[in-house]
């Protein structure tokens, strides 16, 4: 027969077997859903942080469920279980840009998923051909501004294609600044950046880490970063805000973010034990260095910041991608 004190011991290791949240238990690892193939930024970062937070939560395998722009693997968790043991490393696409984009989109961004936490940011970075800029007497972006005003309809500038990140940038640009300027969509952001180097177009609106080769190298000339901060990795470079205040760009902020979401319907402390997990991932030495590399800049938040932040990003791109007239599907 158990005495009293065995009694009170076993109670209590019920107890906290109820209590605790069945999402950390050790016999079923968490799936990370990355929306993208691999090899990609959220892939690359994606990985390192389950590796990272594997002494917090046990297993964290990432799967690769590229489709659809991102929607594919993002309505797979929107539709999974909310137990914490399947999330997904969203982005400014599926959760911002593609709800406005698709014609017939699978999930809701808001409503169907709990927001953990914002990961990073990386900016985004207006730059020319630097031949081009040097015969068109372009050294900065008033310069620019100037010169497109100047000649509407005689400047252009590529993208990754319609509906991309620098396609929209692009067209804010053109909006706030009153200006008229050529999009030419290529087939990603590789045949883009080919035809920038080459001098088919004027000017990008490209990723920072993607651009920075070619900046260092002397090829792009590098005019402003697109984000409200300027960028540790070039802090000479001025922001759009900045460099085109007198243009109309005052409070202009783009950039490309990645965040981790699960489906609605977490639980709190379920939340907040995998926003714990990876705020601390991301301090990791593995995962700094990985960060380094890409640009970004480690952003973690808390999970009401970061509903904030993307209800508010939400409502940034949907006169921009409406103004662009892009759509999909």
């Amino acid at each position: 027969m158990l005495n009293r004190r065995q009694i009170a011991f076993a109670t209590a290791a019920c107890a906290a077997t109820v209590a605790a949240p069945r999402v950390f238990a050790q016999t079923a690892p968490i799936r990370l859903i990355v929306p993208y193939a691999p090899g990609g930024p959220l892939d690359i970062l994606g990985r390192a942080l389950a590796e990272a937070a594997r002494g917090s939560l046990g297993n964290v395998l990432v799967e690769n469920k590229p489709g659809a722009g991102g929607n594919l693997g993002a309505d797979m968790v929107a539709k999974s279980a909310p137990d914490g043991r399947t999330i997904v490393m969203g982005a400014v696409a599926t959760h911002a840009i593609n709800p406005w984009l698709y014609r017939n989109m699978p999930y809701d961004p808001i409503r169907d998923f709990t927001p953990i936490t914002l990961v990073a940011q990386v900016p985004n970075v207006l730059v020319m051909n630097a031949e081009t800029a040097t015969r068109l007497g372009v050294a900065s972006l008033p310069d620019l501004v100037a010169y497109a005003k100047a000649n509407p309809g005689r400047m252009n500038y590529g993208s990754g294609g319609n509906g991309s990140a620098g396609h929209l940038a692009g067209e804010m640009f053109k909006s706030r600044a009153g200006l008229s300027i050529v999009h030419v969509p290529y087939a990603g952001g590789a045949p883009a950046q080919l035809a920038l180097l080459s001098g088919q177009v004027d000017f990008n609106i490209d990723n920072l880490a993607t651009a920075s080769a070619n900046i260092r190298a002397g090829k792009l000339k590098a005019l402003a970063v697109t984000t409200s901060r300027r960028s540790a990795a070039m802090p000479d470079l001025p922001t759009m805000a900045e460099a085109g205040a007198r243009a109309g760009l005052e409070g202009f902020d783009i950039s490309t973010w990645f965040g981790l979401f699960g489906p609605a319907g977490l639980t709190p402390e379920v939340t907040q034990r995998l926003n714990q997990a990876f705020a601390d991932a991301l301090k990791s030495a593995p995962v700094q260095t990985r960060m380094a590399a890409m640009m970004a800049e480690a952003s973690p938040t808390t999970p009401e910041q970061f509903a904030a932040f993307v209800k508010a990003e939400l409502a940034k791109y949907e006169p921009v991608v409406k103004a662009s007239g892009a759509t999909v599907g």
